[in-house]
């Protein structure tokens, strides 16, 4: 390869490393052709898998600052760069590893870390992000059905007690007022039955009673005039 081509595809390979989240290393000796890209069907957007040179990549990997893949580059090499969720990924290589017994996973790195064939093999038990946002989604879901519950059950209770007030109002309008048939009295009323106001005086009794000289000076008045013969 000419060093201006080395110079390319060092420079794309040190760009994969710097815009992927991780990278699997692995062995593809024994793969054909057909089941290299079916591990890429495999993988779909979640990686970009890619056969490397060994020494390009030492080259790619130091200018990109990723560390711990020198002594992983031997023998015939290829890297998944993850560019998705990486459990998707490190299922992905598992399933085809086990189906497809060439395929071998000698390490990577994930944020920066190294990671171990062991460390990826734990990752690709874990759940992937969709499936915990399903298991997320359904627990808010039966918790807001909880919720739901609750607040439904005492207005339901309430609206019943509501009900059954109005069909006893609408057949004794009297409850509404005092209950048991007469209306409460007001407070004036009730004030009134404690503390009545005096009667106001007639008008015969504001009169004083005549005296005796008055009563005989009224007789001689109505007596009649005694008259003489002539």
């Amino acid at each position: 390869m000419a060093r201006p081509d080395k110079a390319a595809a060092v420079a794309e390979l040190a760009e994969e490393f710097r815009s992927s989240s991780g990278a699997v290393l692995t062995e593809y000796r024994g793969l054909t052709v057909k089941q290299l890209q079916e591990l890429r069907r495999a993988l779909g957007e979640n990686a970009s898998y890619a056969v490397v040179k060994n020494t390009l990549t030492k080259l790619a990997a130091k200018e990109a600052g990723v560390e711990g893949f020198d002594d992983l580059l031997v023998g015939p090499s290829a890297i998944a760069f993850i560019k998705g969720d990486p459990v998707e990924t490190a299922k992905g290589l598992r399933d085809f590893a086990k189906a497809n017994s060439p395929l071998v996973i000698k390490g990577g790195l994930l944020d920066g870390k190294p990671l171990t064939p062991g460390e990826i093999a734990k990752i690709a038990d874990l759940e992937s992000r969709e499936a915990l946002l399903a298991q997320l989604a359904g627990a808010l879901l039966a918790s807001l059905q909880n919720a739901a519950s609750l607040f439904n059950a005492p207005l339901s209770q309430a609206a019943r007690v509501a009900g059954a007030l109005q069909a006893k109002a609408e057949q004794d309008p009297s409850i509404l007022g005092g209950g048991a048939g007469e209306p409460a009295p007001s407070e004036d009323t009730a004030v009134a039955v404690e503390d009545p106001a005096p009667a106001p005086a007639s008008e015969s009794s504001a009169t004083e009673e005549p005296s005796a000289e008055e009563a005989a000076q009224a007789a001689d008045q109505d007596a009649p005039e005694e008259t003489t013969e002539g």
